[in-house]
């Protein structure tokens, strides 16, 4: 099992809120000498997790870490969802209704079969509007690429893949198999997708205590 361990700030944070509850996050801010804005990643993580919970006019508050070992033990593979994927070659303008058609936000492209890049709505949005070359354009020419790319894997837990994307500030991200080559090499073979979506899903389900289903999310 991966142990998941958290940051000092977080740790801090949390004996501040048992000290103290309830306490605002202007409060907490205060006694760490930061931001509002540098702890929110931070207190996103430690809420999501089950942690701490927040109350409106109220402030944060501790709860049990029942629900932090519940997650903890909750793997990627138990919740991934299926993903969309499209080889470097595709233009712009078919991935584009691809998009639309699998109703995703990200789509993932290959090269040889493993992941080579990340497209997402956003950018789409800024090659698309004044752009006639779209139907001509190979999505290669505006995806990020590796090794920009944030990825999680079947092993992992949810509350590792969610603390990614909060404090990487996107929609999701892709579940990869590791595969390495003789080489020394390792390449990235994706077989599905964490979002906010699943995690929202996830969460949702588990509150009327009935399995999440491994949906599009």
């Amino acid at each position: 099992m991966i142990v998941i361990e958290f940051t000092s700030r977080q740790k801090q944070i949390i004996e501040l809120v048992k000290e103290n509850q309830p306490i605002t996050s202007s409060k907490l801010a205060e006694r760490l000498n930061v931001s509002r804005a540098a702890i929110r990643p931070d207190l996103s993580v430690l809420t999501m997790s089950g942690v701490l919970e927040a109350k409106t006019k109220m402030g944060y508050f501790y709860k049990s870490t029942a629900a932090v070992d519940m997650f903890k033990n909750i793997k990627v593979r138990d919740i991934k969802s299926k993903h969309v994927i499209v080889s470097e070659d595709t233009t712009v303008y078919d991935t584009i209704i691809r998009l639309f058609l699998e109703d995703t936000g990200t789509i993932y492209v290959e090269n040889n079969g493993f992941l080579s890049g990340v497209v997402s709505r956003k950018d789409f949005i800024k090659i698309a509007f004044g752009n006639a070359e779209v139907k001509n354009m190979p999505i290669g020419m505006i995806m990020s690429r590796m090794p920009k790319i944030i990825y999680t894997t079947d092993d992992e837990s949810i509350l590792d893949a969610a603390e990614k994307i909060i404090l990487q500030e996107i929609d999701s991200i892709p579940v990869v198999e590791v595969i390495k080559g003789t080489d020394g090499r390792q390449d990235l073979k994706v077989t599905g997708k964490i979002s906010k979506t699943t995690l929202t899903k996830l969460l949702y389900e588990l509150g009327k205590g009935t399995r999440v289903s491994n949906e599009n999310g």
